[in-house]
Parts: structure tokens; C-alpha cells; sequence
């Protein structure tokens, strides 16, 4: 099992880690990480990994089969560590911080549009949210620009807290996708909580997230797009 540091401090960039096993494949799993790996639509991190003199670019982080392990993806092969050494991990930070960001907006969005969510990704640049819409006049660019930098502006805290599986199956409103469920099995789910008491959002999450929605900066929705019958995709991009 790799110990996922990111869960607890999103701003590390830095640790030392062991190797458990480089896989068939040449993936490398480690004791612990703090390479987000690929999920819930936020590509998973990339970085370096700096072990005996060598210093290899690692291009993603994926989850094994189990998802208990994080599997790390190196962009050659041509040096390589091997089980029981000990390597120094080091993130794209302005990639993740970026990611963060994003991830942050996203959930505000999510906070202001009254739809349930079925689609969404994160980028560097932005991310985009797609919604179950029943009313596409209640949509409008600019307005959701405005409530969007208006929270931003007020410099809510963002927090997590950890409730059991229990009650997370008591509290189905706090699930705001359609197709995606929170992880569940081990006990115990993440909630990401914006302002305080939860006044702005409240929803479960495993992705990386800035301390404060002032971190996220300006942001401006560039498209509306629809993508079916009741299918509205909002495109937002960070200024």
C-alpha cells in the first residue's frame, strides 16, 4: 500500500520515499508518495525521482489496480531504481498548484449551479463541469463569472474532514456527480468543506485543493456548450 501524503498536505513538494517493487510493466511503486495519481478527473502528477546519482523524469501517477498502490510512470526506462532503494520525489509544483486551483474552482462552480454534475476534468489552464440541466436560461456566462470571482474574492477557507462510510451512505446529498461515487471500503471518506461551517460547499473529494478560494486568482467562464438534450458544459478558464 502506498501511504498518499497529498491527502493530508497538498504543498508538499518534496519527499523521501522506498521502493517497494518496479513492476512488468517498468511502473514504480513506492512506500509513499506525494504524486497525485489520475483520478476523479485531475491528471495525476509529474515531477522527478533522484536516486544513486540519477535523476529520472516521471510523466504520470496512476493507481493500481487495487487502489491501494500508486504506480509511478517513468519517461524512460533507461535508468532505473530497483526494490529496497531509497529516492527523493519532487512534484511540478506550478503544474500542481495550478491543478489546485482549478479543482477549487471547480467546486465553487459546483456551488452555484443548481444541477447535478455528470462530467468534469481538470486542467492546468482551467477545467470545465458538465450538468444534468432541466433550464439552460438559468445558465449565463457572465453571471457565473461574477458569483465565481465573488467568491474567490471573499477569501473563504477551504478544510477537509474525514467521515465514516456510514455516514457518508446516510448523507447521499452530499454526492454532486451522477456517474462518479466516492471512494468507499476503507472506512472512511474525505470531505472538502469551503467556508466556514460549510456555508459556501460541502462535498466529498480526493483531489488536491488551495487553502483559501483567494489563492485561485481571477477566473472567467469562456463557453457554455451543449453537449444533449439536457447536457450543458461550462468551460472556465483561470486569468
Amino acid at each position: 500500500m502506498t501511504e498518499q501524503l497529498f491527502i493530508e498536505d497538498s504543498y508538499l513538494t518534496e519527499t523521501t520515499a522506498t521502493v517497494l517493487e518496479v513492476n512488468d510493466r517498468g511502473g514504480i511503486i513506492l512506500d509513499k508518495t506525494i504524486f497525485y495519481a489520475t483520478s476523479g478527473g485531475q491528471p495525476g502528477d509529474k515531477g522527478t525521482m533522484q536516486f544513486d546519482g540519477n535523476s529520472i523524469d516521471i510523466a504520470m501517477a496512476i493507481y493500481g489496480p487495487d487502489k491501494q498502490q500508486i504506480i509511478h510512470v517513468p519517461q524512460s526506462q533507461d535508468v532505473m531504481p530497483k526494490a529496497g532503494d531509497t529516492v527523493t520525489l519532487k512534484i511540478d509544483w506550478q503544474t500542481r498548484h495550478n491543478y489546485m486551483r482549478s479543482h477549487t474552482m471547480m467546486h465553487l462552480m459546483c456551488s452555484i449551479v443548481p444541477f447535478p454534475v455528470t462530467g468534469g476534468q481538470v486542467g492546468a489552464d482551467g477545467g470545465r463541469l458538465d450538468f444534468n440541466v432541466d433550464d439552460p436560461s438559468k445558465l449565463n456566462k457572465e453571471t457565473l463569472s461574477e458569483e465565481l470571482n465573488r467568491l474567490i474574492s471573499e477569501d473563504h477557507p477551504v478544510t477537509t474532514r474525514w467521515i465514516s462510510d456510514e455516514e457518508m451512505q446516510a448523507n447521499p446529498q452530499l454526492v454532486r456527480t451522477m456517474s462518479v461515487k466516492p471512494p468507499m471500503g476503507l472506512g472512511k471518506v474525505r470531505l472538502v468543506s469551503i467556508g466556514d461551517d460549510d456555508a459556501v460547499d460541502l462535498q466529498p473529494c480526493g483531489g488536491t485543493h488551495v487553502k483559501t478560494t483567494g489563492e485561485i486568482g481571477k477566473v472567467a467562464v469562456s463557453k457554455i456548450q451543449n453537449k444533449g438534450k439536457q447536457n450543458r458544459r461550462i468551460r472556465v478558464d483561470l486569468l
